[in-house]
């Protein structure tokens, strides 16, 4: 089997899993009460019999399709390596550390016209002032996301002027497998780390608990770092003043808090998954923002990290996908909600809900689309792995 078709193998199976990952969690929601709704009937015993042993051949097909999926993933990893180099080669373009031939500024594919322009020397007015790679090229690509714009707010930019790369790391280990996304900065003046990451972690196989409603990989664990925010720089906090009146005496003194703020950054604070055997089946705020999150991992690993040039040129964009626009009608809802609320409505429940706030689907993904709730188990934001320490 050639490469061609080896990566078109991946790209249909991915591409089927993208569909299953918007809609799994509602899925869950709507199949707690099938089976009693099933063995409620009037089916006569020895056809009973004869559906369970169907199911048990259900479940032989989904133990053989859990083998194809973790050798998608291996291929996936093995992959990645193939692709590393080219990255590496952007990253140097970007940086300003490599510039380009004039071969290799050339593309074949544009017309003449834009071949001449990008081959030929630029006449710089200001020749004291020259560029150097590519300024602000990740923080454009965010933002010609569709999904990942409605996280960035005005207190975000100056620090995403120094984001100069995005990667992704693969793990393909017996006990764990999963990928990780680290973010490179530029010293600034916001925080002291170099790299910010995020973590998932997939289940390949079935769940015990739920052996027939295998749909492929899930996501079942995602894990942020630790930012060190020099003072009074944190944007995913905001200072809010609020009265208060004793209740003998009648004064009224003024007291601040801090309460936490849309930003970006919140994305590296992942939600907690949430606690007990039934809460998958629960469709809540904590259980919609897990998702979310998951499908933010999975459109930065499979669309934005490997076409991200496209999405700087505007060439590409994430909003084709029509799960993405069946959101968006229900963004405008929460946002007519949002401004109907107090600033003392909000300040306990911003706590909680205002980070992760976006779309729950997206993109082309890959293997681990999966975002069932029962099973979100972890610990959200509380790890941290090694990677987050780097400083």
């Amino acid at each position: 089997m050639d490469k061609k078709h080896i990566e078109q193998l991946a790209s249909s199976e991915t591409a089927g899993l993208a569909t299953r990952n918007a809609e799994s969690t509602q899925q869950q929601i709507d199949s707690i009460n099938d089976d009693d709704a099933f063995y409620s009937g009037s089916l006569p015993a020895e056809v009973l019999r004869r559906v369970n042993a169907l199911r048990n051949l259900q479940l032989e097909h989904h133990n053989i399709e859990a083998k194809f999926f973790e050798e998608v993933h291996a291929l996936e990893c093995r992959y990645l390596i193939k692709y590393q180099q080219l990255y590496e080669n952007r990253c140097n373009i970007i940086k300003g550390i490599y510039e380009p031939t004039d071969t290799e500024a050339k593309c074949a594919f544009d017309g003449e016209d834009n071949d001449e322009e990008t081959t030929k020397p630029a006449e710089d007015e200001n020749k004291g002032d020259k560029v150097v790679g590519i300024p602000e090229f990740w923080s454009l690509v965010l933002k010609n996301s569709d999904v990942i714009s409605e996280l960035i707010k005005e207190h975000d930019d100056e620090i995403l002027k120094h984001l100069v790369d995005i990667r992704l790391k693969m793990q393909d280990e017996t006990k764990q497998k999963g990928f990780t996304i680290e973010f490179e900065f530029t010293p600034n003046e916001y925080f002291t780390n170099t790299i910010l990451t995020k973590s998932y972690e997939l289940r390949m196989g079935i769940d015990e608990h739920n052996p027939l409603q295998y749909e492929g990989p899930e996501i079942v664990k995602s894990i942020g770092c630790q930012i060190q925010w020099n003072k009074g720089k944190n944007v995913t906090v905001k200072t809010i003043k609020k009265k208060q009146k004793h209740k003998n005496r009648g004064t009224v003194r003024v007291v601040t808090k801090e309460v936490q703020t849309d930003s970006f950054f919140n994305f590296f604070s992942p939600p907690n998954a949430p606690e007990g055997s039934d809460a998958g089946g629960e469709d809540t705020d904590e259980v919609r923002m897990l998702a979310a999150d998951f499908e933010m991992g999975h459109l930065l690993r499979d669309s934005i990290i490997p076409k991200a040039v496209l999405y700087y040129t505007g060439e590409v964009d994430d909003g084709e996908d029509e799960n993405y626009d069946a959101e968006e009608d229900n963004d405008e809802d929460d946002d007519d909600d949002d401004d109907d609320q107090d600033e003392d409505d909000k300040e306990d429940h911003e706590t909680h809900s205002s980070h992760h706030h976006h779309h729950a689907s997206g993109g082309k993904h890959g293997s681990g689309g999966k975002t069932r709730g029962k099973k979100q188990s972890g610990t959200g934001g509380s790890d941290q792995p090694p990677e987050c320490q780097q400083q």
